[in-house]
């Protein structure tokens, strides 16, 4: 709530804005001294937020701020990627105002740049059966509320007037611009948006971009569009009539609302996103790809053309620039050699693998595109960010755990997003409202707990959303969509979603599952955050024992054979396998605790396989014979793992993943447990002659050694290490 308030402070009165960054930054220095680290991110995320709204600040103000985020570069992780990022943005900011705002606007509004042609969306995934109605109908109201009034004509005018107003400070007349732009026609105002646009991206991709020179351009478009009397009267004081400018609001980002009812629905969304302008961006290489794909056992893609010469070098007809002698010792040699018939496509080793999905994790980042990620595919861009955000609970984190999966499983087949998009995954927490808030929240909120011990400003700005958005769908709906609102829940989505760039990676784990009906295949499935086997009831055989004369007690669980590869410090392999009669087991990947091991990485950590670890309870039920007779009692034993094998020897069990009760399993003999690989990790089975020794080496330690599926959830920091 001090961070929304701060914000609507610069957008009420912009003339704020200057002193607001002066106390931000005198408390980051503080911090910086007294060595309170935790409130650096969430100051640095605040004061860049500001930055990036306001209008007149000073070059002062952007080279103490700059100069603050260098010194924070000898910190660990992630102080120091934080303060890269906003160093690197506020570079280009100090030398061009006004640069990170238009970048954002025409980002998430898709307006159309061919300077700056990158598009963002954000995806709200609900799953209505497990949010309430009264909960997805408040939200889509407040979304519908706040894009109603945010107009492509409104964008472009909001562009141009903070442009102008950050470049020109106090000479620019705000009131009389904002004035102007409010009658200027669509025609001209795509003009002038066209004229700033070109003008700030032009300067902010020269190699030393200067101030000065961007000022010129600027008031040669605020001349043109108010005249020169009124552009000399503004460099003069203004109108001294005007106590307060208006302010140029944020637009909030391009939200589309879900319910998530079909397993392809991401799927199907993303291409759809992709759709409108993915024909006029591919290229020659990226045509091949979509038509030909990338199926499991083929690793390039090769395009057959037919050819209508003979192959021989004499036979072709010389080049414009190409005079040789009719005697010369090179012509009489070129016919006797072949012209290459078929030409090998080289990708980047790493193309497939996890990384390049999120973008390289590199220092150095392009200032231009909203992800840095560059280019994978020569000629093809990363410009479309899609920033799927899903609101539920621990079985909603499944849910997008399979598409996750299922989404990097089809990438193998058909490699066709990966290169042109840019995937981002945020989580908000949200409880079904029938369940009971003390009971319940614990169980279903592991994974959202975990995030805010790692990140303490997630825990304040997104943990705490959930008392609000259930408040909200308490309230009587407004219907009326033409009066301004001021969206809180909104504009806490807006800020996690913009400022949220440090994921946390999570391992996923793949389960084989084995019925009692042999005829039936086996079950393959991945879950996210839980495991849970139960006894399913059973009737014991006439010709058995009865519960009664073996004890009520030893009739309880079953007989199971657990086989599994046992964490150890030194990373070694140790097989243990036990028998024991338990009644439950459960195997959790989220650890209780931060004291329980690194199962998790933030962006800058290199993930191991043999580091992330399931930790396993076994109730166990243990038989014991004294002078009183034979006892019973229940005996709970945990150990951590990351392969492990159980199978029953005389009842059934009901296996449960991830807490939902939609993937149950009944009727299971065996399962079998593994972390997931990354399904793009087994494209690699041809051997590529052409590589290099070094090349193939490193093909063969990918092939040998599946890189592990992570699905990373974007939070503030990441782990503080």
């Amino acid at each position: 709530m001090w961070r929304w308030s701060l914000h609507k402070k610069v957008e009420r009165d912009p003339r704020k804005s200057p002193a607001l960054v002066r106390i931000l930054l005198r408390e980051l220095e503080k911090a910086e001294s007294e060595d309170l680290r935790h409130v650096i991110i969430p100051l640095l995320h605040t004061i860049m937020y500001v930055l990036t709204k306001a209008t007149g600040i000073t070059e002062e103000l952007y080279r103490r701020t700059y100069t603050f985020c260098t010194k924070l570069l000898t910190l660990p992780t992630p102080y120091c990627t934080v303060a890269l990022e906003c160093a690197i943005q506020l570079k280009t900011e100090a030398a061009v105002p006004g640069t990170l705002y238009q970048r954002m606007v025409i980002a998430e509004q898709n307006l159309m740049s061919e300077l700056y042609p990158y598009q963002e969306r954000v995806f709200l995934f609900v799953d209505p059966e497990l949010v309430s109605a009264s909960v997805c109908s408040a939200l889509l109201l407040e979304i519908e509320a706040a894009q109603t009034q945010q107009t492509p004509e409104a964008c472009m005018r909001h562009v141009v007037s903070h442009a102008l107003q950050a470049a020109l400070g106090e000479a620019c007349h705000a009131a009389a611009l904002q004035k102007k732009l409010q009658a200027s026609p669509r025609r001209t105002l795509e003009m002038y948006f066209h004229a700033v646009v070109a003008a700030v991206e032009q300067m902010a991709n020269e190699p030393s971009p200067s101030r000065a020179v961007h000022l010129e351009r600027l008031e040669e478009i605020y001349c043109s569009l108010l005249g020169p009397l009124a552009a000399a009267r503004g460099r003069c004081g203004g109108d001294p009539l005007q106590d307060q400018p208006p302010s140029v609001p944020l637009p909030s980002p391009n939200i589309t609302f879900h319910l998530w009812t079909d397993e392809e629905q991401l799927w199907k969304e993303l291409v759809l996103f992709l759709q409108p302008r993915s024909q006029l961006r591919l290229s020659a290489d990226l045509e091949a790809l979509d038509l030909h794909g990338l199926h499991p056992d083929q690793e390039l893609a090769r395009v057959s053309v037919l050819s209508t010469d003979s192959g021989i070098e004499r036979d072709l007809p010389p080049g414009p620039d190409e005079s040789p002698a009719p005697s010369s010792p090179e012509l009489e040699r070129a016919g006797l050699q072949r012209k290459g018939g078929i030409k090998m496509r080289m990708w980047p080793a790493d193309l497939w693998l996890p990384g390049n999905w999120h973008g390289p994790p590199g220092l150095h980042r392009r200032t231009g595109g909203p992800g840095g990620d560059g280019e994978l595919l020569p000629g093809v861009s990363r410009v479309h960010t899609a920033r799927v955000l899903v609101l539920g609970d621990d079985r909603m984190l499944g849910r997008l755990a399979q598409a996750y999966h299922t989404l990097r499983k089809r990438e193998t087949q058909k490699f066709c997003l990966t290169p042109r998009l840019s995937l981002q995954l945020y989580y908000i927490p949200m409880l079904a409202p029938e369940e009971p808030t003390v009971s319940r929240q614990p169980e279903l909120g592991e994974l959202a707990a975990f995030l805010g011990r790692a990140d303490r400003w997630y825990q304040s700005t997104v943990n705490t959303l959930c008392p609000a958005i259930r408040k909200l769908a308490e309230m009587t709906p407004c219907f009326d969509t033409s009066r301004t609102v001021d969206p809180f829940i909104l504009d806490v989505i807006t800020y996690y979603v913009r400022m949220g760039t440090q994921p946390i990676y999570f391992q996923i784990y793949t389960v084989k599952i084995f019925f009692s009906d042999l005829s039936q295949d086996p079950a393959e499935e991945v879950f996210l955050t839980e495991l849970k086997v139960k006894i399913q009831d059973s009737k014991f055989p006439k010709d058995g024992f009865s519960p009664k004369r073996r004890g009520v007690a030893e009739g309880q669980g079953a007989e199971l054979t657990i086989c599994y590869q046992k964490a150890l410090l030194s990373h070694r392999a140790r097989e243990v396998t036990v028998s024991m009669r338990a009644t439950g087991l459960v195997l959790k990947a989220i650890p209780a605790n931060d004291t329980e091991g690194p199962a998790h990485f933030a962006r800058t950590a290199a993930p191991a396989t043999d580091q992330m670890c399931l930790n396993v309870t076994v109730t166990e039920v243990v038989k014991s014979s004294n002078l009183a007779g034979r006892t019973f009692s229940i005996v709970t034993n945990t150990f951590r793992t990351a392969h492990i094998q159980t199978q029953s020897q005389d009842q059934r069990l009901l296996t449960l993943l991830d807490k939902d009760n939609r993937r149950t399993f009944k009727d299971v003999v065996r399962f079998e447990v593994a972390p997931c690989p990354e399904p793009c990790s087994r494209a690699h089975k041809l051997k590529a002659p052409w590589l290099s020794s070094h090349q193939q080496k490193a093909m063969e330690m990918v092939k040998s050694k599946p890189k592990p599926l992570l699905m990373p959830i974007n939070t503030f920091s990441g782990i503080i290490q």
